[in-house]
């Protein structure tokens, strides 16, 4: 892993959230961007050579309408940068680590994205990402 690529925030309502997180980090969200096959909105914050990622649900559905009914607004996970996504998954896995999608698929930010479960990983939901070349 080469450095936490983003941390992701579920939110109810992007619009409003957009402008705490302006206030916030003093700069606009950098992208905005539908990501349907997970029903959710996202904006992006560059904070350093980091990323905030704030989501929220565009459907009663997604996985974020559901994270906010169960626990509520906050952080929903931690993207970690990798170089070889596949390679890193058979890693983990071979480290006992549980794999939610072993096929990466495209997420926002022109990444490909794979999770690891929460139950395995002392709570916190993670996200493995590469860029898409």
């Amino acid at each position: 892993m080469k450095k936490i690529e983003h941390i992701g925030i579920a939110v109810k309502n992007l619009e409003v959230s957009n402008l705490i997180f302006e206030k916030l980090l003093g700069a606009p969200a950098y992208k905005f961007e539908d990501v349907e096959s997970e029903g959710v909105s996202t904006s992006f914050f560059a904070v350093g050579p980091n990323k905030v990622e704030l989501l929220a649900a565009t459907n009663p559905d997604s996985p974020i309408a559901k994270f906010i009914e169960k626990k509520g607004e906050g952080i929903h996970h931690i993207a970690f940068d990798v170089e070889d996504i596949v390679s890193e998954i058979e890693r983990l896995k071979c480290e006992g680590f549980v794999v939610l999608n072993e096929v990466p698929k495209k997420g926002a930010d022109n990444k490909l994205v794979v999770f690891l479960h929460p139950k395995s990983t002392n709570g916190v939901l993670i996200e493995l990402c590469q860029e898409i070349k």
